[in-house]
């Protein structure tokens, strides 16, 4: 079945579309955790053609991003590792650095920025978690006359804000506002979103968009913000849900940040009996919520194509040091799209390969 669901935003829509060129145009010309690093050996390239080579002459590209046991980001991961083989084979290197939890999260990929910029990173790929913390480290890289790329969260205005050369992504609050307006669709009037990260740019921006969404077919949302130590934990968050639920009666819906918060979140729902009055929903995907979606009990997912954002990034940034390349695309999104039960059979082979 199409993944090009009715739904889909009409610039949804262009974003696959230049995703498509993206993967063409780099084929041939390219074709994860804690501070530890994990490295594919990459060649080099200026601002102005070229950017400058890693002090041995070979290209060094460092990724930032999120935790090694994150089921998120093993999937950008994947998409990082399959576009360093082509760096690998040209004698450069990819390393992917990522923090050990999120409690202090964007001092920590601050720190990351940083780590890359003094192991002679001649392009730094980075998530603008918290700006307030990050901003000023990617200006160090570009200040240094390295590129940087912008991904996964931040958006088009954080990389013209640092001095980035894009933004590759999803749009966190269109995201949000496609889930809850078709939340509302279905019949919700009172949604809450599960916020386990925050403070953080691209969850405050999802939780927002979710209830300008409902909003459009008259009902209202509001947060559930936890600490983001609760952020995986199944426990904390089942229980968090449930007492919200139990407390206000007239919640009929559901939205996670994340995938492990909807497996916990549909167990809260559970606890609390109510099942079936409460709708899920949830940002990013994996099998466990492609079943549900498939067996009737959970609504959707929004999937950004996280493997992607991994495998682009690198692509367009081993492009620009090697040849120069660049694209018109500014962003250039990959999502979001509605999974729901209409489309969800061929998303289903998708994550069982790995890269959804």
């Amino acid at each position: 079945m199409s993944l090009e669901p009715a739904f889909r935003t009409k610039w949804a829509r262009r974003a696959l579309g230049t995703v498509a060129v993206a993967a063409l145009l780099f084929t041939t010309a390219c074709n994860s955790g804690s501070p530890s690093a994990d490295t594919a050996d990459t060649s080099s390239g200026d601002k102005s053609g070229a950017a400058p080579a890693a002090a041995d002459g070979k290209t060094a590209i460092f990724v930032i991003g999120g935790k090694s046991d994150d089921p998120f980001w093993s999937k950008v991961k994947r998409g990082v590792d399959d576009a360093a083989k082509v760096v690998q084979a040209q004698g450069g290197s990819v390393t992917f650095l990522g923090p050990q939890n999120y409690d202090n999260l964007g001092p920590d990929a601050a720190k990351l920025i940083d780590s890359a910029l003094s192991q002679g990173a001649s392009a730094v790929l980075a998530p603008d978690w918290v700006p307030e913390a990050e901003d000023a480290a990617f200006k160090r890289v570009v200040a240094k006359g390295i590129p940087a790329i912008v991904y996964n969260a931040g958006g088009i205005e954080a990389a013209d804000r640092v001095g980035a050369l894009n933004y590759i992504g999803s749009d966190e609050y269109a995201a949000g506002k496609a889930g809850g307006e078709f939340m509302g669709k279905q019949g919700a009037k009172n949604v809450l979103c599960v916020n386990t990260v925050p403070g953080a740019a691209n969850t405050e921006s999802r939780c927002k968009g979710v209830a300008d969404g409902v909003k459009v077919t008259g009902g209202t949302s509001k947060q559930l913000p936890m600490p983001s130590s609760n952020f995986g934990n199944p426990t904390a968050v089942a229980q968090g849900v449930k007492a919200a639920l139990l407390k206000d009666n007239t919640i009929d819906g559901v939205v996670t940040i994340s995938t492990q918060d909807a497996d916990s979140s549909y167990s809260g729902i559970q606890q609390a009996n109510l099942s079936d009055k409460v709708k899920l929903g949830t940002f990013d995907m994996d099998e466990s919520q492609l079943n549900r979606i498939k067996d009737g009990k959970q609504l959707f997912s929004i999937d950004q194509q996280p493997y992607m954002q991994g495998y682009l990034a690198v692509s367009m940034a081993n492009g620009y040091l090697k040849y120069g390349l660049e694209l018109p695309q500014r962003p250039l999104l990959t999502g979001p799209a509605i999974i729901s039960a209409e489309n969800v059979d061929s998303a289903i082979a998708g994550a069982k390969a790995g890269v959804r």
